[in-house]
């Protein structure tokens, strides 16, 4: 077959079907594969796997090839795609199964820590950092041609089992589309590519976090120009010091008893007086007689059973008696003068 002779076109459901059934063989045979699955047209949707895709698509030494490459990946024709350090390996079903490899270099040492400096507290968690979710200067600074942490056509070497006598073939085009689509799902695998830690741009973020409690401002004043400026001769340790001393003094003032207060009295109130004094007017006459022979009563028992007989009689002619009467019920006995006055 002539090199300037083009290959029959293959419609996409067949080259789809030729795909799946290629892919099944691999696995009877024990083979693991990750397949590039698309949902819909878009490629990509997250930072990094776009700006994996801007950068590929920033270059006219790829221009070209890069529109096939989007066909045949949409079209489910990466069949396996895996990504190592500084490595890509894939197999493309076209015409035939093409095993592409690709070389990414590693960043070099300089630029990964003029851009960690530049990071330098601005980057708090991985989350996200992995989650594009940072401030505009930082994601100039990712994407920046040549400064920044995505490679150059110069980093890149491709290779391809196909015919294809040019390096950008669309096999390859189709892989590094792929490697955008797979950086939506894992955004650490670009890292891995680039052969660097992320976990150096949350270190440095800690560094310079620590940076200003480590060290003394440069205008701080020493003891010698407190004294001269306010006069007062200043201890060392003086501030450290007065702290116990205030405890102490708090301890002393809790340690004197608390005056105790008043408790009320439990039960019913005991009215002093006796009970002629708290019994009504109207009647008093036989409170008081109640309480006399209650008197009675209580001294008779002291003397025996005979005397405690006496007091009771005495107590019950007491009470027969009738209370005297005052006012005009009393009789007043006729004296000279009013005998005197009926002569």
């Amino acid at each position: 077959m002539s090199w300037y002779r083009f290959r029959p076109y293959i419609p996409v459901a067949v080259r789809r079907r030729q795909a799946e059934q290629t892919a099944r063989k691999l696995a009877a045979k024990g083979r693991s594969l990750a397949p590039v699955i698309l949902e819909g047209s878009a490629i990509s949707r997250t930072f990094w796997g776009k700006a994996w895709c801007d950068n590929l698509e920033s270059y006219s030494d790829y221009e070209n090839r890069l529109p096939r490459g989007r066909t045949y990946v949409r079209n489910g024709s990466v069949i396996d795609l895996q990504l190592g350090s500084g490595s890509i390996e894939a197999l493309v079903q076209g015409s035939e199964l093409y095993k592409v490899a690709i070389g990414i270099g590693a960043l070099a040492p300089k630029r990964w820590k003029q851009f960690t400096l530049v990071c330098s507290g601005k980057i708090t968690n991985l989350l996200d950092l992995l989650q594009g979710r940072l401030s505009k200067d930082i994601l100039a600074g990712i994407t920046a041609q040549g400064s920044g942490l995505f490679p150059s056509p110069k980093e890149i070497k491709l290779s391809c089992s196909c015919p294809d006598w040019a390096d950008m073939c669309k096999h390859v085009a189709a892989v590094l589309y792929g490697v955008g689509s797979r950086l939506d799902e894992s955004p650490e695998l670009f890292f891995t590519l680039r052969a660097v830690a992320m976990e150096d741009l949350i270190a440095s973020a800690g560094a310079s976090a620590a940076e200003p409690f480590s060290t003394a401002g440069a205008g701080a004043l020493e003891g010698e120009d407190l004294e001269a400026l306010f006069g007062v001769e200043i201890e060392t340790g003086s501030l450290a010091k007065t702290k116990p001393a205030q405890k102490k003094s708090r301890s002393r003032r809790a340690g004197k008893p608390a005056a105790k207060k008043a408790r009320p009295a439990k039960g019913p109130v005991k009215a002093k007086g006796t009970m002629a004094e708290i019994a009504p007017a109207k009647k008093r006459g036989g409170a008081v007689a109640g309480s006399v022979g209650g008197k009675k009563q209580r001294a008779a028992a002291k003397g025996g059973p005979i005397a405690a007989g006496k007091a009771r009689k005495r107590s019950g002619a007491a009470a027969k008696r009738p209370a005297k009467k005052s006012g005009a019920g009393v009789t007043r006995k006729k004296g000279p003068a009013s005998r005197r006055r009926r002569d």
